[in-house]
C-alpha cells in the first residue's frame, strides 16, 4: 500500500466546509437571543438550524465514508508515540462529536414533536409521540456535545499551528487547499 502524504481534495472540501457549517450552526444557535420570545425570526432561525444541521449530518457521513475509503496521511516519524496516540484519540474524539450531534439534534427535533425540514424542501415526521422529558435530556447532551467540539476543534487547530509554527513539518500544509 503506498504511503499517503495529504488529504484529497475532497477530504480537504469536506474538513473545512464542516468547520465552517459547526461555526454558522453554533452562530445560529445564538442568534435568537436578538428577538424576543415568540418572534418569528426565532422560529426562521430554528428552521435555518436545523436545515444545516441535516446538511452537516450528510456532510459528516460523506467525509466517515471518505476517511474509510481514502484512510489519512501517515504522522510524521519525529513525532513520539504519545503525540501519535494524543493525534489519534483527538481525531476520534471529533468524529466522534461531529457524528452525536447530528444525531442528537434530529432526535431531539422529533422527540419536541417537530418535523425534520430541509430548507423547505423535503420534510421528515416524527417517528414517535413528543417527551418533553427526553427532548430536555437529549438537549442538554446536544449542547454539551457542541460546546465539546468547540474544545477538542480548538485544540486540534492549536496543535496543526504548532505543528506548522514550531516544528515545521507538513501537518497543517496537506489540509489545505491546493497542496499535494
Amino acid at each position: 500500500m503506498a504511503v499517503i502524504s495529504t488529504y484529497t481534495s475532497s477530504q480537504k472540501f469536506l474538513h473545512w466546509a464542516l468547520f465552517a457549517l459547526v461555526i454558522l450552526l453554533y452562530g445560529l444557535t445564538f442568534g435568537e437571543e436578538f428577538y424576543p420570545r415568540g418572534d418569528p425570526a426565532v422560529d426562521a432561525i430554528w428552521r435555518l438550524h436545523i436545515s444545516f444541521g441535516l446538511l452537516l449530518a450528510a456532510l459528516v457521513f460523506w467525509r466517515v465514508a471518505l476517511r474509510g475509503m481514502k484512510g489519512a496521511p501517515s504522522l510524521p516519524a519525529e513525532m513520539t508515540a504519545a503525540e501519535q496516540a494524543a493525534a489519534k484519540v483527538g481525531h476520534f474524539v471529533l468524529y466522534a462529536l461531529l457524528v452525536a450531534i447530528p444525531v442528537l439534534g434530529i432526535l431531539l427535533t422529533w422527540f419536541r414533536g417537530d418535523a425534520l425540514s430541509f430548507f423547505g424542501l423535503f420534510t421528515v415526521p416524527a417517528p414517535f409521540a413528543p417527551d418533553r422529558a427526553t427532548a430536555r435530556t437529549i438537549r442538554e447532551l446536544h449542547s454539551l456535545c457542541a460546546n465539546g467540539i468547540l474544545i477538542v476543534a480548538g485544540i486540534h487547530a492549536l496543535a496543526a499551528l504548532y505543528h506548522h509554527f514550531v516544528r515545521r513539518d507538513e501537518i497543517l500544509t496537506r489540509m489545505l487547499p491546493g497542496n499535494r
